[in-house]
Parts: structure tokens; sequence; C-alpha cells
């Protein structure tokens, strides 16, 4: 499922050659058919088709906001975790704030000084999202700098930035890129949440969590116009949970 979701990421017109912002007004809120398998929206638009193209902004939210809370968080995590006392609490301190907001709030509270759209909305959701990373690679730099094969390393001469690169920056992010994996789907409902508000993509962009704010006045007239963004965000979210946990209980086992 995730595959295929980042295929209609990609190349949405393999799966949906239409446009998504074709419209149809004599077909306003059409039940799901053979010729419209998700049926049709308030304006005649074609629900499967935009499904499918709406993957690529919110796939890309979700995939930008992890990349920018991984590597923001994990350049603050190794400066925590090998520098000296204070360097390391004043920046634990810092992502400590960070972390006492809730990820939506903070994301809104961003938005709102910056603005709306998808660019922004990526980077909010991205700054949120750096606190947890923080302290999780700062635990494993520390663990990882006590470990034996480090002293070992610098006892054969190894300079401080090669055992930096070689060894504790690897062991340090291994367990990032899982959470990372389960973080994707959170991402992606966060900027969901963000396009249902008004503040993610701007219309008529195809984009589930926009799609759903359409449709939600339509429910009683069209209930597929909301259900199948919202089955589309849902299996999503979903699928890569499964995903980054299934890879969590396999590094586990080999450990």
């Amino acid at each position: 499922m995730l595959l295929l979701f980042v295929v209609s990421a990609l190349w949405p017109e393999l799966l949906a050659p239409g446009d998504p912002l074709a419209a149809d007004r004599g077909l306003v809120l059409a039940p799901p058919s053979p010729e419209h398998p998700f049926g049709t929206d308030e304006i005649g638009r074609d629900v499967y088709t935009r499904v499918v193209h709406g993957a690529r902004s919110s796939l890309a939210l979700g995939f930008g906001a992890v990349l920018i809370a991984v590597t923001v968080g994990t350049v603050f995590g190794l400066v925590a975790g090998l520098s000296r006392r204070v360097v390391s609490t004043v920046t634990l301190r810092i992502a400590d704030i960070g972390a006492a907001f809730p990820e939506l709030i903070l994301a809104i509270f961003i938005l709102a000084l910056f603005g709306g759209g998808l660019g922004t909305a990526t980077l909010a959701i991205g700054i949120a999202g750096i606190p947890s990373y923080v302290r999780v690679v700062r635990a494993e730099a520390v663990k990882v700098k006590a470990s034996a094969y480090i002293e070992a390393s610098y006892g054969l001469g190894l300079a401080p930035r090669a055992v930096l690169l070689r060894h504790i920056l690897p062991n340090a992010v291994r367990p990032v890129l899982i959470i990372a994996t389960i973080g994707l789907g959170g991402a992606t409902l966060a900027g969901a949440a963000l396009s249902f508000l008004g503040l993610g993509s701007p219309p008529p962009t195809s984009e589930w969590g926009a799609m759903l704010s359409n449709a939600r006045n339509f429910l009683t007239l069209g209930w597929w116009a909301a259900v199948f963004p919202g089955l589309a965000i849902t299996v999503f979210v979903i699928s890569s949970t499964v995903i980054g946990r299934w890879i969590n209980a396999s590094r586990e086992g080999r450990a």
C-alpha cells in the first residue's frame, strides 16, 4: 500500500490520467459509478482522480516535514550529546520548550506568523517535530560515545572527525530512521489537518485535507466526496506506522 501511494505521488498519470481540476456541472455530487469509481464532488470533479493526484501534495508535505525534523534534530542532538555540559544543557532546554507545545498547535502558531501555504506548512510541521529527534539522537550519541569501540578508535589514532562520521553518526541515527518512518504518517496527518483548516495547500490544489474540508458541507448529499480522501489518509498512516513498527521489531530481534 505504501508503494502504491508513492507511485501515486510520483506518477499519478499512471493510475489516473484525467485532469483533477476538470469539472462537469452536469455531474455534481454524482454517486460512485463505473465511470467515476469514487463519485464526483460538489462541482463535478472526479474524486478518484483528485485522490490519486492529491497524494503528491500530501506526501510531499509529510516527507518534507520529516526530512526537516530529522536533519535539524540530528544536528542538534549530536551537539547536545557530544558537546560540553553547558552547551548540552542549553540545547536540551530549548528542545524541552519546543516539546512542551503540541506539534499541531506549534505548527499553527508558526503559520500564524509567516502565513499559510504548502511550503510554510511543511516547514512548520518539520520545526514542530524537531524536539523529539533531538532527544533521541542525544541519548544515542551519549551511549555510543561511552562504548569501548569508540575508545579503541581513538587509541588507534583516528581523528575525532573520522570517529564521528564512521562510528558515532551511523549508530546514533539508526533508531531515528525507525522513528521517522512511524512519524511520516503523523506528519502527513498533521499536514492534512492544516489543509482542512485552510492553512495548507491553497485551492483548487488536490490535497486530501483540503478535499475533506470542501466536502464536509455536503456529507448528507454526497458522503463519497469526504469518505475516500479520509480513507486515503487513514490507510497511508496505518501503512507507514506498521512498516515502522516492523522495522523496529526486526531491529530488536537482531539485537
